[in-house]
């Protein structure tokens, strides 16, 4: 690639978030970067798009190969917007995040920084999601820099399979413990249990606010989960195709 490729970046902790402002400042030393940004957080929003209200965009914030638009929709809807109604063609490639909190195992389901890169999968543009096991606001990213440089240049230089896009998550920053090295993982199996907590507003009626844990289910050596907890970066390939192929020869038995 001899000119400058051109990268979308999109992801859902909105415009004000650090770890977005990382992987701008990471991808302006690579080539063209258009960011498409939320205005607020739309954490857990998934592949939700806006349809029944308008939606708007403006620029924030421009530079030397560079600019940055805020929208008032989903992350979805900021890749959408990004490359068939802001830019002129497609990029390059697209990248989201970089999340304030995983998406290994089944956050992936919920997660609205994954929905902005499988959008892009769908539209055949190679599209990677990157994420931080840390919720804090004010994390610490600077240890990322190298491996999020490497994956970014060997998607352009080599690409993905037709349908694939890669979740990518790192451990959170430990001085003592460095990032031991990358692993290409499945998606281990978790699930989100929830507990509902009964409340009541200042006027007396009741509410409900959503609490939970996370059940960890298989902690196997090739799993996501297993390489967070073991402080290597996962990189799972992931496609928008959810057909339980093994299944298939099971359900044709059935007496339908």
């Amino acid at each position: 690639m001899t000119e400058k490729p051109t990268i979308l970046i999109a992801n859902d902790d909105g415009y004000r978030a650090k770890g977005l402002r990382k992987l701008t400042d990471l991808m302006r030393t690579i080539g063209k970067v258009i960011v498409v940004t939320t205005e607020k957080v739309n954490s857990a929003q998934g592949h939700s798009i806006t349809m029944t209200e308008p939606l708007r965009y403006h620029l924030h914030e421009k530079g030397e190969d560079y600019e940055m638009y805020v929208c008032n929709g989903r992350p979805v809807d900021c890749v959408k917007l990004g490359y068939q109604v802001i830019m002129d063609k497609n990029p390059d490639i697209v990248v989201s995040g970089i999340n304030h909190g995983s998406n290994a195992s089944t956050n992936l389901i919920y997660s609205g920084t994954m929905a902005a890169a499988v959008e892009a999968c769908m539209d055949k543009i190679p599209a990677v999601g990157f994420s931080l096991d840390s919720y804090s606001p004010d994390a610490y990213f600077d240890h990322l820099d190298g491996y999020i440089i490497d994956i970014v240049k060997n998607v352009l230089e080599r690409g993905l399979p037709d349908r694939v896009c890669l979740n990518v998550n790192f451990p959170k920053y430990d001085p003592e413990n460095p990032i031991k090295g990358v692993r290409i993982c499945h998606q281990a199996d978790g699930r989100w249990i929830e507990v509902f907590d009964r409340r009541n507003d200042p006027s007396g009626k009741e509410y409900f606010w959503l609490t939970g844990y996370f059940e960890e289910k298989d902690l196997s050596e090739d799993g996501d989960q297993y390489a967070l907890k073991n402080n290597y970066v996962s990189i799972v390939p992931t496609s928008y195709d959810w057909t339980a192929y093994f299944a298939i020869d099971t359900i044709k038995k059935w007496n339908l």
